[in-house]
């Protein structure tokens, strides 16, 4: 499922990578960092807060969004997997977990339980060493 992006959300620059591309490296800068306003994206408040939760230390207090892509050999390709990693976040976020309902265990359940915590206890009696009685 993708998720319309506004340009004026994101923020490119580009950074030194380290990684593949040997002396090419040292002299291009292929490595992407995309900062995301997440305000800006106008997403639901369940969505607001699983994407929170689920960027964890990604996003900032004021409520910037930061991927950093340094996999690739190209600028474009890392931007392109900046992109395609927001939008998994985003599609993540708008996924809701299903509500959990309630439930008791039965009479017959909770004597099941009594019953096998019995025929350990006992089977665990039976370990000790042999008395002589």
């Amino acid at each position: 499922m993708s998720f319309p992006i506004p340009d004026h959300a994101v923020q490119e620059t580009f950074l030194a990578a380290s990684g593949p591309g040997g002396q090419n490296v040292n002299k291009v800068e292929t490595a992407v960092q995309m900062r995301v306003n997440v305000y800006a994206l106008r997403l639901p408040p369940y969505a607001f807060r699983k994407l929170k939760e689920l960027a964890g230390r990604k996003m900032t207090a004021n409520g910037e969004l930061i991927i950093t892509v340094r996999d690739h050999r190209t600028r474009e390709a890392n931007r392109t997997e900046a992109r395609r990693r927001l939008q998994d976040l985003i599609a993540q976020a708008h996924h809701r977990d299903a509500r959990r309902i309630k439930t008791r265990p039965s009479r017959a359940a909770k004597a099941r339980r009594i019953d096998a915590k019995k025929k350990k206890s006992s089977v665990k009696k039976m370990r000790g060493k042999p008395r002589l009685d």
